[in-house]
């Protein structure tokens, strides 16, 4: 096939080898099986800002931490070189992810470099030896959906753990091989603690994947993962290996606001009062 052009690079430093076709091109990148040696792996180019679909990418931005101050200028500023530096940081935020997940116990395809926009990582495959298939084209039967949609769930768990929410995940972009679930795309994963979508971003993934595995096991339909996960998670009680139930009873138990005034008013009229007294005993005769 025809070499597209963010690939000759590596083909000219000896990294690819040979470029045996297309797999898929998505809204943020194009990803083609690569022979690198003896290895069949993918290569993931990622598509300038201009040519990405990706809806409110700023929102996956934030808390996005830039420590070089200039760069932050010119990111701010929007100028070509602030431009090419968002640009690598949402390049390296999933070389990044991946790392950080793998290390979380979370299965993703393994990278091996990041160079000018391509990301050379593992091709996961299936027993066969071909492309594994993503999750949207499988089907299973209830058993296996409990099982492998228990998995996810604790997937997302170790991702939280890691300070981490994919914040696209979905029956597309989740892989299934031998071993069950695998998880890519990830470079709009967003920083949980310094971004306020967070909360909101990890209950559409958990929703989205739920709602698919409950296509084959309609028990799923009725579990509330979501808010299992993040009241966890706030209240200092999440970790890589916790018990999750799909079980969650909110308090409805509100708060009287206007009893906590009441008393408020009551005890600053009370020293109000007292303050007075005090006056009054030290004022002369």
């Amino acid at each position: 096939m025809k070499i597209p052009k963010r690939l000759q690079p590596l083909l000219d430093d000896g990294l690819i080898d040979e470029v045996l076709r297309q797999l898929m091109s998505g809204k943020e990148a194009a990803v083609y099986v690569v022979r690198c040696g003896d290895k069949v792996r993918c290569a993931k180019v990622y598509k300038e800002a201009s040519q990405r679909s990706f809806k409110k990418a700023v929102q996956y931005q934030e808390g996005r931490k830039v420590r070089n101050s200039r760069r932050a200028r010119a990111m701010e500023k929007g100028s070509k070189f602030g431009r090419h530096e968002q640009e690598q940081i949402w390049q390296n935020a999933e070389v990044d992810a991946l790392h950080r997940l793998a290390d979380a116990g979370v299965r993703v395809p393994q990278p091996y470099c990041c160079i000018d926009g391509v990301l050379l990582m593992e091709l996961v495959t299936d027993g066969d030896g071909g492309v594994a298939p993503r999750l949207g084209d499988v089907e299973m039967p209830a058993e296996i959906a409990v099982e492998d949609h228990a998995m996810v769930m604790q997937y997302i768990t170790r991702m939280l753990c890691a300070g981490l929410v994919h914040g696209d995940l979905s029956e597309f972009n989740v892989l299934v091989d031998d071993s069950g679930p695998v998880v890519i795309d990830l470079p709009q994963a967003v920083d949980a603690a310094a971004n306020n979508n967070a909360q909101m971003m990890l209950a559409r993934d958990v929703n989205k994947i739920t709602d698919y595995y409950a296509l084959f096991a309609p028990e799923l339909k009725n579990t509330r993962y979501a808010e299992e996960i993040w009241a966890l998670y706030e209240n200092g009680e999440l970790h890589p290996d916790v018990e999750l139930t799909g079980y969650f009873e909110e308090n409805n138990v509100h708060a009287d606001v206007d009893g906590v005034l009441d008393e408020i008013k009551a005890a600053w009229q009370e020293e109000q009062d007292r303050l007075l007294r005090i006056s009054d005993c030290e004022s002369p005769a």
